[in-house]
């Protein structure tokens, strides 16, 4: 009821108040559980949550008891190998000392090393044993040879035998009953797979709880927007496969890598707290980045290899007379890196993705920057082009176009805007907008 009642105050004040329409379809309050809220570009659910925080899947559970068999086999044999390498190290340590003892009276050294030898005797011996009394099936094994089928047991014999003997025996059995028989051990492991099947068992019941007792908010970026979005603008052909814009050729490499960046970094940038943000990366980093590749082949009239492996799949960039190399468009492995975020406020993405800036070929005078707070004169004319005018469609349009995507206004179309090299390589990458530009700036360019 409160949020019925702050809904109509907000609308009643945009009504009255600023004299603005409201739908009242798109302003009823749904059910969040049963219906999707679309909402700054993002599609809004609560969702239990086990949907947010799924438990794992058999297969997965299996592929992960694989992966620690792999991990014990591979312990296992590092430890066979540490063992050897000691092994064949202390055998040529006791050769090479009976070979001088036996050639000479003995060893004469300025100090004595007998400590520390005896040292690392010591340790070796102490971890070869704490690394045997982990196995419970060994210590069964030398337990049962040890103590079961002597003839010292007997009465008869004991009685024959000396007394120091017989004590020695005894202590020797109490010795191996003590070090060797795993009754504690074994028991203490039963307690262990016991505790953590409660532990699970516990947790299960708590997530069925707290599956029907409480609820999440899954925020998901809209894919099928998304989809929509690179087909119209040209990513993607009709089957979905990546594929040349032609309208970026005339711009140089390091402009087309940067715009395709400036796109990419802003979807990524935007949706990174979204659940599905996975599937985000993905298209981000397959169909933004051979998009790239092919207008880059189709540019030079090369094929998609000849430019990879110029380019590299990172679309690296050489600057400067250094030949040093520069990555704008985000790699492979800093795509794979990024992961979910909390839910901040978005950048706004400002409709960048329908704009592109060609540079002219003449000689126009100086010019200042037409970004705000820049009093650069070493400019260079650059001129708008909208890619809603190349595409004819118009973006108010809601078949042909999609309507979370920003579109900018036909009026900017072929205008004419001096920028330095600073502020047009901002512009491409998206940290500098259309709001950050004066633009009654413009040049006129015949």
């Amino acid at each position: 009821m409160l949020t019925m009642d702050l809904k109509n105050r907000v609308v009643k004040f945009l009504v009255e108040n600023l004299d603005l329409k409201v739908d009242k379809l798109k302003t009823v309050i749904h059910s969040a559980v049963s219906e999707k809220i679309e909402f700054i570009g993002m599609e809004l659910q609560a969702v239990a949550p086990s949907i947010l925080r799924p438990p794992k899947t058999e297969k997965a559970i299996r592929a992960w008891k694989k992966y620690l068999r792999q991990k014990e086999a591979r312990l296992l044999e590092l430890k066979n190998a540490k063992e050897r390498n000691r092994k064949k190290l202390g055998m040529k340590l006791l050769n090479h000392v009976h070979k001088k003892l036996k050639q000479s009276n003995g060893f004469k050294f300025d100090f004595r090393i007998e400590n520390e030898v005896r040292q690392v005797f010591s340790t070796w011996a102490d971890e070869v044993v704490r690394e045997f009394l982990i196995s419970v099936d060994e210590r069964w094994e030398w337990h049962r040879k040890l103590t079961t089928g002597d003839f010292l047991s007997l009465a008869r014999i004991r009685d024959k035998l000396p007394h120091d003997l017989v004590n020695a025996y005894d202590n020797f059995q109490n010795q191996v009953g003590k070090y060797l028989k795993p009754v504690k051990a074994k028991k203490q492991l039963e307690e262990e797979v016991r505790r953590r099947e409660e532990e699970e068992e516990e947790k299960y019941a708590q997530r069925t709880v707290e599956d029907l007792t409480r609820r999440c908010i899954k925020v998901d970026a809209p894919l099928e927007l998304i989809r929509k979005a690179i087909k119209t603008v040209g990513f993607t052909n009709q089957m979905g496969r990546p594929r040349p814009i032609s309208l970026l050729m005339v711009l140089e490499d390091a402009d087309i890598i940067k715009w395709y960046a400036g796109v990419g970094r802003r979807w990524l940038d935007f949706y990174c707290c979204c659940h599905n943000f996975r599937k985000v990366k993905i298209i981000v980093s397959y169909h933004l980045r051979f998009s790239c590749i092919l207008t880059l082949a189709e540019k030079h009239e090369a094929t998609k290899r000849e430019t990879i492996r110029h380019f590299t799949k990172d679309l690296k960039v050489i600057c400067g007379v250094n030949g040093d190399e520069k990555v704008h468009f985000p790699s492979e492995r800093e795509i794979k890196m990024m992961g979910d975020k909390i839910l901040s406020d978005p950048t706004a993405v400002d409709g960048s993705l329908t704009l592109a800036l060609i540079r002219l070929a003449s000689d126009e005078p100086c010019h200042r920057c037409i970004s705000h707070f820049c009093d650069r004169t070493d400019t260079v004319v650059y001129r708008i082009h909208l890619l809603q005018k190349y595409l004819n469609v118009n973006p108010l349009d809601e078949n042909n176009w999609v309507p979370q995507m920003g579109a900018i206004h036909d009026s900017l179309h072929r205008k004419c805007a001096p920028l330095c090299s600073e502020h047009i390589s901002e512009l491409y990458m998206g940290r500098l907008t259309l709001q950050d530009i004066d633009c009654t700036a413009f040049v006129d360019v015949d």
